[in-house]
């Protein structure tokens, strides 16, 4: 037991609880070009003058560097075969990874050897006098470009594209070895692609000059029909025994690492279709990724549309590469599908028959709802939600083994459905009486009320058990203020409402459900507990007293609170 330290109206007690960036790079740009221009022309020099010794009858030559306004010239010397090879390589432009020199906007300007002094000084002098703002924009390919990346697909080289069109690539979309083929086939059904489109562009723009809004099918439309009916009617009903053994042992040596063998599975024609998109969607992504759409070796998705927000993500979730890649993600906001683009979210959403989390309702107040859902009976849904989760908090770790847990889904319902609001987990069977092992508000719905009322839903569930329950540590940084303001409040209320002389940290616990140690943390932290004569004296300061019930008062009958009375629930029995 502790006693009650009423403070007098004398005594006092301490309070509770843009840049250069741009100019540098163009800077350190400069300097590694000239390096490289010149590295060349000195390891030429040095060879010539050691082997001439020194002669003045050698022929020189003048290589003009025009960059940044300064004239560079450099002597140069006749030099052996090798050495001249050597040069050529050295003084070469940079290339880009996909294998493309620069372009005539580089910031560099190698003049011919021919070039003469004055014409280079005019043009410097040129130079000079113009507005820098006026010159063309520079290149920076190291800003495009990450050096560091490689093919995922195991003994890729990284060369090739999928559609025959770039000479690298980074993504399993774009991989060459990973469909079975090799970068010079890409390159030689790219040219064939080019040749049909050709041919039908240039049939549609004839028929459509005779065309009519109600014009039936061409001569030409329907021969192409008949061609695609027969080609269909030629494929064979089934693989032999040694197509199978082929994709068998084809499967067993790569894996998931290569596609599947495609060969007479279908018609050519339809395998053909599904190439040419394969191609085209390969040819969007790199397109993506150009425009710098699609983050680059993080794998970490930018934003995603739930929805009717767009929502900007804080952390790296492990979804599979394919969607990992994307710098955005379209989710379903009911089901919790995730999905690569908008078409084929409202594909989705125009036949998803869901409105509400899946499971029991086991509380209803106004337009507020809470869902008891199992990860054993809803595992796809469970592993959707956690991987959501994990897009905005920092510690969490369970993303697929959701079977040992029960979440607990808090919506907002309106003319459309019941929208996500949050939610919290917590394990059917807990050694350590943890009555939450994850928690979560959507961004959206925060600094609402909202996670206090979660809060205060596992503290309503903990006392409905008769157990004593706490959150599972560690606690995110949201988290964590979380749970303080809300231990914070219910003190404060216990306080407000206690008429005796000595209080219990047991008895706070039992009618709180509030672990003991969570208690004394936060009372320790409103300097609430002090030591004295060899005894703990709880100080119930009256300023913070008034102080939440004037927060109170102000909130209204409006505040956002759970009502045990409104909760149909029975503890779930076994796993």
């Amino acid at each position: 037991m502790a006693d009650i330290w009423w403070p007098t109206a004398g005594s006092s007690s301490d309070g509770t609880a843009d840049s250069d960036d741009s100019a540098d790079h163009e800077k350190t740009d400069s300097s590694r070009s000239s390096t490289r221009l010149t590295r060349a022309s000195l390891r030429l020099s040095q060879s010539s003058q050691g082997k001439h010794g020194g002669s003045t009858n050698a022929r020189c030559l003048q290589i003009l560097i025009v960059q940044k306004d300064v004239l560079v010239t450099a002597p140069h010397v006749d030099a052996p075969p090798d050495m001249k090879q050597l040069a050529e390589r050295d003084e070469s432009p940079p290339r880009t990874p996909t294998g493309n020199a620069p372009s005539s906007e580089s910031d560099i300007d190698i003049s011919s050897p021919n070039a003469s002094h004055d014409e280079g000084m005019a043009k410097d002098q040129k130079d000079s006098g113009s507005d820098p703002s006026h010159r063309p924009k520079r290149r920076r390919f190291h800003e495009s470009y990450n050096f560091n990346m490689k093919c995922p697909t195991p003994g890729c080289n990284s060369l090739g594209h999928l559609t025959g069109k770039h000479e690298r690539h980074f993504s399993i979309s774009g991989c060459p070895l990973y469909h079975n083929l090799s970068a010079d086939e890409c390159k030689v059904k790219a040219i064939e692609r080019e040749k049909q489109d050709d041919e039908r562009s240039q049939g549609q723009s004839e028929e459509s000059r005779h065309a009519t809004r109600h014009q039936a099918p061409t001569a030409r439309q329907v021969k192409y029909k008949e061609k695609v009916q027969e080609m269909r009617k030629r494929r064979d009903a089934g693989l032999t025994k040694e197509q199978k053994e082929k994709y068998m042992e084809h499967r067993q040596a790569h894996g998931m690492t290569r596609e599947p063998l495609l060969e007479n599975i279908t018609s050519e024609y339809d395998l053909e279709l599904f190439r040419k998109a394969q191609a085209r969607a390969s040819e969007d992504l790199e397109k993506l990724r150009m425009q710098g759409q699609i983050t680059e070796g993080s794998n970490m998705i930018k934003t995603i549309l739930f929805g009717r927000y767009e929502l900007d993500t804080w952390y790296h979730s492990p979804y599979p590469e394919e969607y990992a890649r994307l710098g955005r993600l379209y989710v379903c906001e009911f089901c919790l599908k995730y999905m690569k683009s908008q078409t084929i979210l409202r594909r989705h959403m125009a036949k998803c028959v869901w409105k509400h989390p899946p499971g029991d309702e086991v509380y209803r107040k106004g337009a507020i709802s809470v869902f008891e859902v199992d990860g054993k009976k809803n595992k796809i849904y469970c592993q959707n939600l956690c991987l959501l989760a994990k897009l905005f908090l920092d510690h969490k770790t369970l993303y697929y083994d959701v079977e040992p847990f029960l979440f607990y889904v808090m919506t907002e319902a309106d003319n459309t459905g019941c929208h996500l609001v949050g939610y919290f987990s917590k394990e059917k069977n807990s050694f350590l009486n943890y009555n939450v092992s994850c928690i979560l508000t959507m961004p959206q719905y925060m600094r609402q009320g909202y996670g206090k009322m979660l809060i205060d839903f596992s503290y309503l569930l903990s006392k409905v058990e008769e157990k004593v329950g706490s959150p599972e540590r560690p606690l995110s940084d949201l988290g964590l203020i979380s749970y303080r303001s809300y231990w914070k409040e219910v003190l404060l209320r216990y306080m407000h409402n206690f008429q005796g002389k000595e209080i219990s940290i047991k008895e706070i616990s039992q009618e709180t459900a509030v672990n003991p140690v969570d208690i004394v943390s936060t009372l320790q932290s409103l300097q609430m507990l002090k030591y004295w004569k060899g005894k703990h004296l709880v100080l119930k300061r009256q300023d913070l007293i008034d102080e939440w019930k004037a927060k109170e008062t102000k909130r209204g009958t409006n505040n956002k609170t759970i009502d045990p009375n409104s909760l149909k629930w029975t503890p779930p029995k076994g796993t």
